[in-house]
């Protein structure tokens, strides 16, 4: 018999949005899997653990892929894949909000205040459905001009229809992060056309901003700034100005870093070196793209990749990592505890605690998760000649949902697969959210004594 306590909690974890969310990319990535192991979307070298590591991949947007998906899937597998990346992009929630507002149906207070505290960190009282759906016009839009763009620029190397499938399709794995091409070797063929990686770079770049700074950009644009009532604003939030301010820095400082220490050898022109280290700055931060072979970047180099996927894009947006907005709070945190100051500021503003220890806790739980993965894969895989940093390089692209390989994941064993599987899910939803999940948060009601150890 299940005690009363128990089965309380029992319901509490069934019912909470964590697993709502969490049920959802599941049944998402199970749904495309089966999807993709139908006769007619593979040329019959697509088994069902490939199968599900491409689901996976394509759901929480990640890019990493064990097959060739120009050559091993149909394009039926390929419209399938696409759509599991807008998907995924846009989110689970995002779209049972959707399907709530087609049904003329109401949602409740506690699916609404999940939404909210994703999407726009406003009140629950907020007007949902209008600003819903502006986040699905600039999608769509964003998506629909960056198609156009590249059918342009694809037309003088394929014929029309190929080029405008190709097209779509490239604009929906920028725009939503996830580094899927149709091309073999994913954009290093297209290295000499600077107009063709332009576009890629832009789209991943909004892509990564979130839904709340590309929101707040188009209600400042359309010059409601000064019109009265909920959205009255006149100028970007704090939240926007500081993902826009980090975000800039990171490309900028990211480019810099990897003109430093260097490319491949075939970029022998400072046009070129420019061009394709701003591109790989960019696209780090979770797209997956790579216009270089990543394999043969100096080890310097890929450590600089490493740190740009951990942190990854900013929150409310199709990109993973821990966030931008926790790598500054938490090294605001950090410059606070050197100078001795108990309050920690950002933009001349002070933090609550609750925000600090949040970004603390996010900050812990992915570093811990990626140290286990680094020692899993460190087992798993020593078959491989590539080395320990190719396998952090993996691990830490997995968990960013970034999808740059510097070889090792067509090579990876079942046991190296599912793990990585597991990775890029728990990257795309965040360890916080699986951790909330597990583990409910309980107020303590006991109060231990004080005690002190020796620090450093």
């Amino acid at each position: 018999m299940i005690s009363g306590a128990k089965k309380q909690s029992l319901i509490a974890l069934v019912s909470s949005p964590q697993t709502g969310l969490i049920g959802g990319f599941a049944a998402a990535i199970l749904v495309g899997a089966l999807l993709l192991c139908l006769p007619w979307a593979h040329y019959g070298k697509v088994g069902f653990l490939d199968a599900l590591f491409t689901s996976t991949s394509a759901v929480c947007v990640t890019g990493l892929t064990v097959v060739d998906t120009a050559n091993d899937y149909t394009m039926f597998g390929q419209v399938i894949i696409v759509i599991l990346i807008q998907t995924g992009g846009l989110g689970i929630m995002t779209f049972a909000g959707l399907a709530f507002n087609i049904l003329g149906r109401r949602m409740s207070l506690q699916s609404l205040a999940v939404l909210q505290d994703t999407f726009f960190q406003r009140d629950v009282a907020a007007d949902f459905q209008r600003t819903f759906k502006t986040i699905l016009a600039l999608t769509f839009l964003i998506e629909g001009i960056g198609a156009l763009l590249l059918w342009i620029f694809l037309l003088p190397m394929m014929d029309p229809g190929a080029a405008l499938f190709s097209a779509v399709f490239h604009s929906v794995s920028a725009f939503c992060n996830a580094g899927f091409s149709l091309r073999s070797e994913n954009l290093m063929g297209l290295s000499g056309s600077p107009g063709i990686l332009i576009v890629i770079m832009s789209l991943i770049v909004l892509g990564g901003l979130g839904y709340t700074v590309l929101n707040e950009a188009w209600l400042l644009a359309r010059g409601r700034g000064r019109s009265p009532g909920l959205y009255a604003q006149r100028r970007f939030s704090m939240h926007a100005r500081l993902v826009l301010w980090v975000s800039s820095i990171l490309i900028v400082g990211g480019c810099l870093a990897i003109l430093l220490f260097g490319l491949t050898p075939g970029e022998t022109h400072w046009g070129d070196r420019i061009l394709h280290s701003l591109f790989q700055s960019v696209t780090a931060r979770t797209a997956g793209f790579n216009s270089v072979d990543i394999g043969k970047l100096p080890q310097a180099s890929l450590f600089i990749l490493i740190v740009l996927m951990f942190i990854g894009g900013s929150p409310a947006s199709c990109a993973g990592g821990v966030k931008t907005t926790t790598a500054v709070i938490w090294s605001a945190r950090l410059r606070a505890a050197l100078r001795g100051e108990r309050d920690v500021h950002l933009l001349d503003r002070r933090l609550p605690w609750e925000q600090v220890g949040k970004a603390d806790l996010l900050m812990g739980l992915a570093i811990f998760w990626n140290l286990i993965g680094i020692l899993f894969l460190l087992s798993t895989e020593a078959h491989l000649a590539e080395g320990p940093l190719a396998l952090i390089f993996e691990q830490v692209s997995a968990f960013g949902t970034v999808g740059l390989s510097a070889g090792l994941t067509p090579n990876l064993s079942a046991p190296g697969k599912l793990w990585i599987i597991a990775t890029m899910f728990v990257g795309r939803l965040g360890p916080l959210t699986i951790a909330m999940w597990v583990v409910p948060l309980q107020k303590a009601h006991v109060r231990y004594p004080k005690g002190t150890v020796m620090i450093g």
